[in-house]
């Protein structure tokens, strides 16, 4: 199989095990309603996922340096399919979803850096460059559909047959990594124990440069995805619609759609002009935008609606920049600890996004407006405490 082959086989079955992910954020205020959950609760349910997916990544993104990558995704595959039919069967509030989610975060750990090692595994240079963008820009496309898919399966049949529709997709998913991906172990098979030893890469200050940048880019983007269209269907209650804006859910898939866009175009344009000068300038990009979206909601609700569109396309910016940055100056005999302690370091910080919001809103008390912009603000801080990060480690590594 030709590596281009190889590469769009790899993200199709990747855009399967995604295309259900933002099920329950797109239909977040209907279970609300439903299970009686407080912002707090909502907030769980969502970061309880990213959580999941932090203490399950280091283990299963190393084993494929000493595993057959095609068994570890199976593993992924076949645990995110359980977690969506968990929720058409037996999900009936907080304690049982919120186990459901944990189960989904597990899935999302053995598919997500898995699968893309896989491809990091057959290029180098340019190519491997190019192959992680197209990673990216399928996952994004996947995550940005996932909420318009979700929202009209749930207008035509029911919440239950938007969850039986991410199911089936990423039992899919599974067939194509069983098919196509690596079923031997790499060369160069190490214990388990050398496998899991993080501390050579922690030592790579490089890599860990880029590590803090992705963990503050999650924490961002985790806490906007989890609650942007529960925010726009606020703004839309506040002050009523105009008929040319769509709903939240399509809107979200919009921003998502171009965000995807711009991850690719920002990883190009890095490799052109810098890749430190890219991230800087969309980190301080998103920390202005997240200061001013929760005011916009005195405004309008097309205003609201521009201010989420503009900060969730800064926030993707350096998405594919961040990841190919550790990537590059990773050991290559350890790129899959690398590229493990990336993604823990990254989805603590897409956990205690969503969490850390919806205390705020809580914390708010019943004034939106007061509300939305003490939770859109406080993720300024994070973004800018990222980018010093990521400008220091940068700059004290060899």
């Amino acid at each position: 199989m030709t590596d281009a082959r190889f590469t769009a086989a790899v993200v199709a079955a990747q855009v399967l095990v995604q295309i259900g992910a933002f099920t329950l954020p797109a239909l977040l205020p209907g279970y609300m309603d439903r299970w009686s959950l407080s912002a707090t609760e909502a907030g769980w349910l969502v970061g309880i996922f990213f959580a999941a997916y932090v203490v399950a990544v280091p283990v299963l993104v190393a084993l494929t340096d000493r595993l057959p990558a095609g068994r570890i995704y199976l593993i992924g595959a076949g645990a995110t399919a359980l977690s969506h039919f968990g929720f058409v069967v037996l999900a009936d509030g907080f304690w049982s979803a919120l186990a459901f989610r944990v189960l989904g975060g597990i899935g999302w750990a053995g598919a997500y850096m898995p699968g893309l090692k896989v491809l990091a595994d057959r290029q180098e240079g340019a190519g491997q460059s190019r192959a992680v963008s197209w990673h990216a820009a399928g996952v994004g496309i996947a995550g940005a559909v996932s909420f318009a898919v979700a929202g009209a399966i749930d207008a035509l049949a029911g919440p239950e047959a938007a969850f039986l529709f991410g199911g089936v997709a990423a039992v899919a998913a599974g067939a194509i990594g069983i098919a196509v991906m690596p079923s031997t172990a790499p060369r160069g098979t190490r214990s388990l124990a050398a496998a899991l030893d993080f501390r050579p890469v922690f030592r790579n200050r490089a890599a860990m440069a880029w590590i803090a940048g992705y963990t503050a880019h999650t924490w961002e983007l985790g806490a906007l995805r989890a609650w942007g269209v529960t925010f726009l269907a606020a703004a839309i209650a506040l002050h009523g619609a105009p008929a040319w804006l769509p709903g939240p859910n399509l809107l979200f898939t919009v921003a998502g759609l171009v965000g995807v866009a711009i991850s690719v175009a920002g990883n190009e344009t890095a490799q052109r002009f810098g890749r430190m000068r890219m991230v800087a300038f969309a980190m301080g990009a998103g920390a202005l935008l997240s200061l001013a979206a929760g005011p916009s909601l005195l405004v309008s609700a097309p205003l609201a609606a521009l201010c989420v569109m503009l900060w969730n396309a800064a926030i993707y910016l350096d998405s594919a920049a961040l990841t190919t940055g550790t990537l590059e100056v990773a050991d290559r005999a350890r790129r899959g600890a690398t590229m493990g302690l990336h993604s823990m370091c990254g989805y603590a910080g897409g956990f205690l996004g969503p969490v850390g919001l919806g205390m705020a809103l809580d914390l708010a008390g019943p004034d939106p407006v007061l509300g939305w912009t003490l939770a859109f603000g406080q993720l300024a801080l994070v973004t800018l405490a990222g980018l010093w990060a990521v400008r220091r480690l940068g700059r004290a590594a060899p």
